[in-house]
């Protein structure tokens, strides 16, 4: 239930069945082999494409084992699914034993990650209820998501500036934590970053408790009306990190802002200080953003 995994490694967050916004990002970050994946969950509902969307990445998981790893979302669960568009999906287009099966697969998906020892992932965040790693590694498969606990939290707890250690979720599900419980989790397991999903996003990424936390979204004009634009992280081997920016897909890029395409950029790793000794190149992106100079979207410090 807990991967340990490797770098160099992209992140995703939410897709929400966007099957052919998935095919952009592999298109411009590398299909698997090629690239290592980590999914933060969240593959189905929403879009209209969910089958197409669940499907090409469980096949690539079982051709590609050890280059693409998908955890589990809180959608990965029949009683939210039911409700918004697989279950009506796999109903239209095939049957219900079709949902009931995926189901049976999403209760058997793991729920986090920690890359080189550093980075934690997914998709909601920390749990009052986590006192140690192993417990995570200790839950059972396969297994529903409940409605209150430590595995509920992990893929529903959100992150809020306006809160100082826990405070009821305004969802009604899980909980909302402040920066000192971020803080707290990552010096206690001496890690450097939390990287999470289950949030929309105008830029696709956003950051929190002075960067020591990242929300990732990785949807582009989210249900075709939010008008968004998504974002992967891409962590290389020495644990720097850029992202790459996918907007919506009838958007132009100005020419004069294209200078980045398929060139270099730079990226700041999750464990130096900010300053340009800790810079680094990374090739090949779509458009990459300088980690130096992210306009934080969360704190009104810059």
């Amino acid at each position: 239930m807990l991967l340990a995994l490797e770098v160099p490694i992209k992140i995703c967050g939410n897709i929400y069945g966007q099957y052919t916004d998935l095919l952009r990002h592999f298109e411009s970050s590398g299909f698997p082999p090629h690239s290592n994946y980590l999914f933060l969950g969240n593959y189905i509902d929403r879009g209209r494409q969910s089958l197409e969307t669940i499907c090409l990445l469980l096949a690539y998981k079982i051709k590609y084992p050890n280059n693409i790893f998908l955890l589990r979302g809180n959608h990965e669960c029949s009683a939210i699914n039911r409700i918004y568009g697989f279950y009506d999906e796999c109903k239209r287009r095939y049957n219900i034993k079709l949902w009931k099966l995926f189901n049976q697969c999403f209760n058997c998906l793991p729920v986090a990650a920690i890359i080189a020892g550093k980075i934690f992932c997914c998709q909601g965040g920390p749990s009052p209820e986590l006192h140690s790693l192993e417990q995570i590694r200790q839950i059972q498969r396969p297994i529903d998501v409940p409605d209150t606990g430590l595995l509920c939290d992990l893929l529903w707890s959100d992150p809020d500036n306006d809160v100082k250690g826990w405070s009821e979720s305004n969802t009604g599900i899980s909980l909302r934590y402040g920066a000192d419980i971020a803080n707290e989790f990552l010096n206690r397991y001496n890690m450097d970053l939390i990287c999470r999903a289950h949030k929309v996003l105008e830029n696709g990424y956003e950051f929190f408790a002075d960067r020591r936390l990242v929300t990732i979204f990785s949807a582009p004009d989210y249900r075709g009306g939010f008008d968004n634009t998504a974002a992967l992280m891409s962590v290389d081997e020495n644990l720097k990190c850029s992202f790459m920016i996918l907007h919506p897909k009838y958007k132009q890029v100005e020419k004069q802002n294209d200078e980045n395409l398929d060139s270099s950029c730079q990226a700041h790793s999750v464990n130096e200080k900010l300053d340009k000794s800790s810079l680094t190149l990374i090739h090949n992106c779509q458009k990459c953003v300088n980690w130096a100079d992210i306009d934080n979207h969360v704190s009104s410090k810059e």
